[in-house]
């Protein structure tokens, strides 16, 4: 799906345009288990996989505000789409940390190739005369059909035992196809497999690195941020747009049963319609605060403590009002043509991964607050 754009329009504005293709496709991404062809077109044709790779390369290099709320209105329209949009630009940022002759090669025919991610450290890598060769499963690789490019971890076998990246071409990895999920259908996050590949030196760096947000010689501020300070933004951010899609949803099936009706909108409805909305207004503020931290030229330990909890927050304050929409809808919402049960399950789904959890968030917020105690 490389070669896109040369130049991109402001993301922001695209996105807007990405959200209506997305929400005219969605039941077949339903359908399908995989995002059409053209919303990922769409995505790419937004500027969200150049949106944090360096300008040396062409990329944008932009900031944490603007994707946050480009996200999130694609996620008015179908968060499957949201989230590959968000994860399309994250691991952007992410190869930005390997050294300069492996993002020469990444991104050597412009900045737009779709790389996909597979985080957790499943698989194993063996030193190499020049490099590496490494083997694994990983489940769960969100539109990996139409990438261009993965980056995998894995564990090393040599004394150091670390936990590296790789930057691997689509030549070098196989899809298996294991999605079945209840929601989130979209995303077509099936499992990839590697079987003995080589990847040389400049394809790979450490996870300490892209932790702590010690990329070698970046010139924008995008590249220092550590990874806990952004990393709930990008799944929290579709949670948020699914919240105000299912208020959109609710809002226009609702005004039309009570269209004529005497007294106009039913007391009960006005309450829900209010909190749902403040729980996602809430949301927003959030996360728009969690972005314009991480946009800082200095992030701290207590700004990344805070914004994990904001992030984890959000996604529960979305996903409460999203549940109280999709109750208050009746059996209506219930149908397989109803848009809101759709962005029922998908912020269900979504708000269930392990980075949006508030228990671990609290302690380490807490932990942080009483060290400076």
């Amino acid at each position: 799906m490389a070669n896109s754009v040369t130049s991109g329009p402001d993301l922001v504005e695209a996105a807007a345009d990405v959200a209506k293709t997305a929400a005219e496709l969605a039941a077949e991404a339903e359908r399908d288990r995989r995002l059409d062809a053209r919303v990922v077109r769409a995505v790419l044709d937004a500027g969200f996989a150049r949106h944090f790779v360096p300008a040396r390369w062409g990329g944008t290099a932009g900031t944490f505000t603007a994707v946050t709320e480009a996200v999130a209105t694609v996620g008015q329209g179908c968060t499957s789409a949201a989230w590959a949009a968000s994860l399309t630009a994250s691991l952007g940022r992410m190869a930005a940390y390997l050294p300069a002759a492996g993002q020469e090669e990444l991104w050597q025919d412009g900045p737009d190739p779709l790389i996909v991610g597979a985080l957790m450290p499943l698989g194993k890598a063996e030193p190499d005369a020049d490099g590496w060769r490494i083997s694994g499963r990983w489940p769960y690789v969100s539109v990996i059909e139409y990438s261009d490019w993965a980056l995998v971890c894995a564990v090393t076998t040599d004394e150091a035992r670390q936990a590296r990246f790789f930057a691997v071409p689509r030549a070098s990895y196989r899809i298996v196809e294991t999605w079945e999920s209840v929601g989130m259908r979209g995303t077509g996050s099936n499992t990839l497999v590697i079987e003995d590949v080589p990847v040389p030196a400049a394809r790979s760096f450490s996870r300490d690195t892209v932790t702590g947000g010690a990329a070698g010689g970046a010139e924008a501020a995008c590249h220092r941020v550590p990874l806990k300070a952004v990393n709930g933004l990008c799944f929290a951010t579709p949670v948020l747009g699914a919240a105000r899609g299912a208020l959109d949803a609710w809002t226009d099936e609702t005004a039309l049963r009570a269209a004529g009706a005497p007294g106009g909108i039913p007391a009960a409805s006005a309450v829900v319609l209010a909190r749902a909305a403040g729980e996602i207004d809430a949301a927003g503020l959030l996360l728009d605060r969690a972005a314009r931290a991480a946009d800082q030229e200095r992030v701290t330990a207590l700004d990344v403590a805070r914004s994990t909890r904001d992030c984890a927050l959000a996604a529960d304050l979305a996903l409460a009002a999203v549940n109280r929409l999709f109750r208050a809808g009746g059996t209506r919402a219930q149908q397989d043509s109803s848009a809101l049960q759709r962005h029922w399950r998908d912020a269900n789904s979504a708000a269930s991964h392990i980075v949006l959890q508030f228990d671990p968030a609290a302690k380490a917020y807490a932990d942080e607050v009483f060290a400076l105690r």
